[in-house]
């Protein structure tokens, strides 16, 4: 099974917004956003990356948060756009938020993204239900759990939170799909990161507990806009953790340049998977995504 990863869309789009959506945070991320945000992620890389998705073979898309910037209705539907040009559909494309994507407290109270977003963050169990965090979605040897680190947080902080009810759902979801090759979709990454202290997962010791009883085959986040390869201990050994940089920024460094990855699980008998993960990267000359580093493996 091949899956393609992707993170920190921040599709900008102001059309339609109301001037009180941006009392408050909103504000000052405005600012931001023309100050860098803006030119960093523009939309035709965003556009570009899903024609690439519609090219290369995957079986699956998971995208770890930040789809958007303010968490402006405008935007999640510029997000919902894009996700909807994939070819896969809803039933294969997996979604979570991010702290952008609850950027302003009506979001999160209006349950924003999961509104727009809907189809693609509903759950086997409930389909069509209003997704609630986490969702599991099994497909073949694979179950993808995906999780909600994002709240509404003060500036400058872009920390999250899982919260004690939704630990104890991830520690059931793990348990459950045993046996199978356990994806954990999170935004915010389960291990300290650049400036820790205001864009930390502020319970990630409590995820940690869990996940050195239960194990889990594979963690993937965003966030961090750059690709981080980590790992954390589980029962039977480490827990590869993987962090894929944005895949709409327009930087001239070639490690920070727009990117997803691509990782192919492979089942080499009950309960025994190994998988290689590989690279694409936009190319502003070709204004296209290519074949980035080479692959590499994992267990």
């Amino acid at each position: 099974m091949r899956i393609a990863h992707i993170s920190d869309l921040h599709a900008f789009e102001l059309k339609g917004a109301a001037l009180w959506q941006f009392l408050g945070k909103r504000s000052l991320g405005l600012l931001n956003m023309w100050r860098k945000r803006a030119a960093g992620h523009p939309l035709h890389i965003l556009d570009a990356l899903c024609r690439d998705l519609n090219r290369v073979s995957v079986d699956h898309i998971v995208a770890t948060g930040d789809l958007t910037n303010l968490s402006l209705p405008s935007e999640l539907a510029r997000a919902r756009k894009a996700l909807d040009s994939l070819r896969l559909g809803p039933r294969e494309i997996s979604v979570i938020p991010g702290n952008h994507d609850v950027y302003a407290w009506d979001a999160y109270l209006r349950r924003s993204f999961e509104t727009h977003l809907a189809p693609y963050c509903a759950g086997d169990d409930l389909p069509s239900e209003p997704p609630h965090f986490p969702y599991v979605r099994v497909r073949g040897p694979v179950a993808i759990i995906g999780c909600s680190t994002a709240l509404p947080s003060p500036p400058p902080l872009a920390d999250g939170w899982l919260g004690t009810p939704q630990l104890k759902a991830i520690g059931q979801a793990l348990d459950a799909q045993k046996g199978r090759f356990r994806i954990l979709l999170i935004h915010h990454p389960p291990l300290p990161q650049s400036l820790d202290l205001l864009r930390a997962l502020r319970d990630r010791r409590a995820l940690q507990k869990i996940l050195r009883k239960l194990g889990c085959e594979l963690i993937l986040h965003g966030h961090e806009h750059r690709d981080v390869r980590s790992a954390l201990p589980g029962p039977t050994g480490d827990i590869p953790v993987i962090g894929v940089g944005s895949a709409t920024y327009s930087d001239p460094r070639p490690d920070r340049a727009a990117r997803y990855n691509i990782y192919t699980v492979i089942e080499n008998g009950p309960a025994r998977f190994e998988f290689r993960v590989e690279q694409r990267v936009y190319s502003p000359a070709q204004g296209e995504f290519a074949q980035g580093a080479a692959p590499q493996h994992g267990t």
